[in-house]
């Protein structure tokens, strides 16, 4: 079983459109607030990395939109890492709501290492030995954000 993290929030005023919808792209910063609690579950934090010199910079991202969030709405979003490679990994999420549990949206986001350059290059191997620890991890307790 891989670590799984579950972030609560409640959607703001500013994150919706004039219908009190939530705009699509608040959902990746609910993915971002979803990563950052899960590395942070893991033992480490996004700050800490980047003091050790690991960059991560966002290659790819991809969403499914299933419903839709409204203002006030609490919402949760759970996180689990799917992929480790050389040079980044991937997250899963599932944004859903947090009193009805509808799922609002499937996402994915891929991360790449980068050096001081800016160029993609290979995660330290320490870093990737705690990332690939996470498949194996207890899923700790919700947070909320």
């Amino acid at each position: 079983m891989s670590l799984e993290t579950c972030s609560t929030l409640r959607v703001r005023y500013a994150e919706t459109d004039q219908m009190g919808v939530v705009y699509h792209a608040n959902y990746l910063v609910w993915c971002e607030i979803g990563r950052t609690d899960f590395i942070r579950a893991a033992g480490r934090s996004y700050a800490e990395l980047e003091r050790e010199g690991v960059t991560l910079a966002v290659s790819e991202a991809a969403l499914r939109f299933r419903a839709s969030a409204r203002y006030d709405d609490r919402v949760q979003v759970f996180t689990t890492l799917t992929a480790v490679g050389s040079r980044g990994m991937t997250f899963g999420y599932r944004i859903v709501h947090a009193d009805t549990g509808a799922l609002l949206v499937t996402a994915s986001t891929s991360l790449v290492c980068l050096n001081a350059s800016g160029r993609p290059s290979s995660l330290p191997v320490e870093v990737r030995d705690w990332l690939e620890r996470a498949y194996t991890a207890p899923s700790p307790e919700p947070t909320t954000t």
